[in-house]
This record gives C-alpha cells, sequence and structure tokens, in this order.
C-alpha cells in the first residue's frame, strides 16, 4: 500500500537526486580567416567587366524589348523588314556612285600660287585631282603632289558638285636669300629652306654656315630670329631691306640708302617695325645715319654731321603709347598707311628720338660684309621713299 501510494504521489521521484550539470567545454576559437585569394578585394578591371557586362545585358534586353515590341505590331514589322533588306542596297550604291563618272572631277580651280612655280604646282594639283570625284577627294594625295614645292604650305579644299574641285594654295613666301659658300637658297620666315629657284635679287642677304635642302629647317637659331623679324615686316619696308648680321648693337638691317636699323633681338618686331616707319616718316630725321630700335618706345636715330634735339616729354609719352598699339597687326596697318604710305600726317605723333653726337662711321658687321654697304657720312632720309 505504501509503495504504491508512494508511487501514485510520485514519492519516488522526490527521493532521485537532481541531476549534475555538467560544464559546458569553451568553445574553441576559430582561427581568424587569412586575406588569401579568394577573398581579396576587387581591383578596378574587375568592377569595369562588371558594369560593361551589366550595360551588355541591359542593352540586349532593351533591344528584345524593342523587337517584341515591333514584331506585334503589324507596320512596324512591315518597316523593319524593308530597312533590313534596303541598307545593304543602298550602301552598294552609295559605295558604286561615289566612285562612279557621274561625280568624277572635270573642273579643277587651283588660286594662290606665285611666282616662278605657279605654274608646276597648277599642273601638279590638276593632275592629282583628275583621278578623284566630287563625293571621294583625297587631301592627302594632293599634298603629296606638291610636296616638292616647299613654298607650299597649305591647301584649302572645296567641292561642287557633281565635277568641280577648287583648291586654294597657301604659300609660305620667301623672306630672305641665305648664302653660304657662294651658293645660294631662298628661306621662309619660320626658317624653312625653299631652294635656289626662289632666289631674286630683292631678297634681303643673309649669310650662314650650312646650306640646308629644300624642305629642310635651319637651326641656327641667331638666323631664325634674323628671318621671324624679316617675316614681320610690313611690304612697303621690307622691300627695302638689303642685308641682315648680326653686330655689337645684335640683329642689324641694312636699309637701299644705308640707313641701319638696330633691332636687338627678334622680340617684338611688330612693334620695331612700326617705330621704324614713324621715324622715317617725321621729317626731322632726314639724314639719319642709323635708328636705334631696341626699345621701341624709344627709338634713336643718329645723325652724322650734326646734332639734332631731343624730343620733348609729351611726345616721348605718345611715341610710347603708338609702339605699345603696334603689337596688334592692325594698328600696324594704321600706322604704316600714316606713316609710310601717306607721309608724315599732322595728326601722327612722331616716334623718332633723335640723340645727339657723330654717327658711328662704320657698321659692326662681319669680317665679309662689302665696303659698299657701310653708311656714307651724309646718308639720305628714308622717309622719302
Amino acid at each position: 500500500m505504501d509503495r504504491s501510494l508512494a508511487g501514485r504521489l510520485g514519492g519516488g521521484s522526490l527521493a532521485r537526486q537532481p541531476a549534475r550539470a555538467r560544464p559546458r567545454k569553451p568553445a574553441a576559437r576559430r582561427p581568424a580567416r587569412r586575406r588569401g585569394s579568394a577573398h581579396r578585394q576587387p581591383n578596378a578591371l574587375d568592377l569595369a567587366l562588371g558594369r560593361l557586362a551589366s550595360l551588355l545585358a541591359a542593352t540586349a534586353r532593351l533591344a528584345g524589348d524593342c523587337w517584341s515590341y515591333a514584331w506585334r505590331r503589324r507596320r512596324l514589322r512591315i518597316a523593319l523588314i524593308v530597312a533590313l533588306i534596303a541598307s545593304p542596297l543602298l550602301a552598294g550604291g552609295w559605295i558604286w556612285l561615289r566612285d562612279s563618272s557621274l561625280v568624277a572631277v572635270s573642273h579643277v580651280r587651283v588660286s594662290g600660287a606665285h611666282g616662278s612655280q605657279a605654274r608646276a604646282i597648277d599642273a601638279a594639283l590638276s593632275s592629282a585631282a583628275h583621278g578623284m570625284t566630287t563625293l571621294d577627294v583625297h587631301p592627302a594625295a594632293l599634298r603629296a603632289a606638291v610636296a616638292a614645292y616647299p613654298v607650299v604650305r597649305d591647301l584649302k579644299i572645296s567641292t561642287s558638285f557633281p565635277h568641280g574641285l577648287s583648291i586654294q594654295v597657301i604659300e609660305q613666301p620667301a623672306v630672305a636669300a641665305l648664302t653660304v659658300s657662294g651658293a645660294k637658297t631662298a628661306v621662309a620666315a619660320d626658317g624653312v629652306a625653299l631652294g635656289p629657284a626662289l632666289v631674286s635679287g630683292s631678297l634681303p642677304a643673309v649669310s650662314g654656315a650650312l646650306l640646308p635642302a629644300p624642305g629642310q629647317r635651319l637651326k641656327d637659331t641667331t638666323l631664325l630670329g634674323a628671318l621671324a623679324v624679316l617675316g614681320a615686316a610690313p611690304s612697303p619696308l621690307a622691300r627695302r631691306v638689303t642685308r641682315a648680321y648680326s653686330s655689337s648693337k645684335g640683329l642689324t638691317l641694312v636699309m637701299h640708302s644705308g640707313l641701319l636699323a638696330y633691332f636687338g633681338d627678334a622680340s617684338r618686331p611688330h612693334a620695331k617695325w612700326l617705330s621704324l616707319a614713324r621715324v622715317l616718316a617725321d621729317p626731322s630725321s632726314a639724314g639719319a645715319s642709323y635708328v636705334d630700335l631696341r626699345l621701341p618706345e624709344r627709338p634713336a636715330a643718329g645723325f652724322a654731321g650734326g646734332v639734332v634735339p631731343a624730343l620733348s616729354t609729351a611726345e616721348v609719352e605718345s611715341s610710347s603709347s603708338a609702339s605699345s598699339a603696334g603689337e596688334s597687326a592692325q594698328a600696324l596697318d594704321e600706322g604704316l598707311s600714316a606713316a609710310v604710305g601717306g607721309g608724315s600726317s599732322a595728326g601722327a605723333p612722331a616716334s623718332s628720338s633723335s640723340t645727339s653726337g657723330e654717327a658711328e662711321a662704320q657698321p659692326e658687321a662681319e669680317s665679309s660684309s662689302p665696303s659698299s654697304e657701310e653708311p656714307a657720312s651724309s646718308a639720305t632720309s628714308e622717309a622719302g621713299g
């Protein structure tokens, strides 16, 4: 009875000892993963390839949607089929028309070529152009046709459908005649040799140590500076220069009358040419044997026979402003038209600052300069032309 009652009441379970909780083992720490190739950071190339793949996938989906949209509509489907069929036909027709005789060049007009080589340049361009069409012009072939003429700097090409072609020749004119050991060649303002065929008596003479072949460029920095100054000369004054050389005053130009123009260096050539033009146009500079233009704001004219009074302060200030304005081509043209073309005008300020004292008896030229180019004691004025 007792046992059964105890069993019913759960006494057996009360009599049992509670099981002891087993101590938990500390969880083992996992070793930190080392940075390896499997977990490296993506580089810029991987990111770019991923973006490109995404873009291609988006483009493919868009093309598929457009195709489905067009295919479900009858008119768009017909237009798409017609475009697919007509595209090869149109491309083939364009290729045939581009090189056909229907648009062949038969009228060639060449302009801009001057001098003794003008006819040869015209013939070379016309011969090369007649093998082209107005829809298929080859500028490289036209430039190669005149490569033997260094005077040609560039070409401007325009077509007139169906058979017309116009070519404008842009020349680099000769500015001096380079003499080396008796041999001569014409040279451009950038130092490119143009060949002996373009040498003329009206070109100023310069001397050098090496004679370049036509098409080659000079490397002498002194000669390059002199050519740059001669290239910047306005036409009325460029025709009066006979020689350019280096002296103790720097770059020196000799005019037809024997007048010396001391430029010093190749800096500010436009201002110096304008200053020279204003000095020559001033009546008070008559009889000058040299003009010092190394400081174009204050040019100085030297005389052989007497003393000339200096300019006033107001004239010097007006000369400075005029020379500064001469840096632009437009101001240079206006100043030359007033100074050289129209003579000395009352409205134009005089820009010659005369210095007292006797002019140099002989120019400080190179040893090979002839005595006939030295200025005489009574040099004539350049203002009268």
